[in-house]
């Protein structure tokens, strides 16, 4: 586990950089009145619960729990956390959590969704302290499983492997 979280943590940075040119789908888009502070890079795991449908008790599904995932800075050095919330949260003790404005496909049908957050809340004064958007780019794996999900494994959780890159603004001076 250790040897693929290193990869994805080499491999990451590089993808930024090839897909660095790729169009971010117009949803995902800033507005111009942002400028970007951070860029971090993800890897860890998306938990997923098997529960039944809300609509339909007789059908079952896996849901997104929570993330779980350290942020590496483009040296590789650990440099903060993600998880429930969604928050992320660096080793200075600022914390940002947000909330989804829109979501897009990445060009990997088999990774989770690209997306755009604005700030719900901010603490610290650290490096999220001012953060107004995120945007969740260029993503590896996370999916939930196709199957395994019944009511014989009805709250059983999975844990799948994701990275991405997390890029953070704020509004511009």
């Amino acid at each position: 586990m250790k040897d693929q979280l290193m990869a994805i943590i080499i491999q990451v940075p590089l993808m930024g950089l090839l897909a660095g040119c790729a169009d971010i789908p117009a949803p995902l888009r800033v507005s111009t009145k942002a400028v970007l502070t951070q860029q971090m890079h993800a890897a860890g795991v998306q938990i997923y619960r098997c529960r039944a449908d809300k609509d339909d008790a007789a059908r079952f599904e896996w849901l997104l729990k929570e993330p779980e995932a350290d942020l590496f800075d483009h040296a590789g050095n650990k440099i903060g956390k993600h998880y429930a919330g969604p928050t992320w949260e660096a080793k200075d003790g600022s914390k940002v959590t947000g909330d989804v404005v829109a979501r897009a496909n990445g060009p990997d049908p088999n990774a989770v969704a690209w997306l755009l957050l604005s700030a719900k809340s901010t603490s610290g004064n650290g490096v999220f302290r001012d953060v107004r958007f995120i945007q969740r780019l260029h993503t590896v794996g996370g999916i939930a499983p196709s199957d395994g999900c019944n009511q014989a494994s009805a709250g059983s959780e999975v844990r799948v492997s994701y990275s991405a890159e997390y890029r953070f603004y704020v509004n511009k001076p």
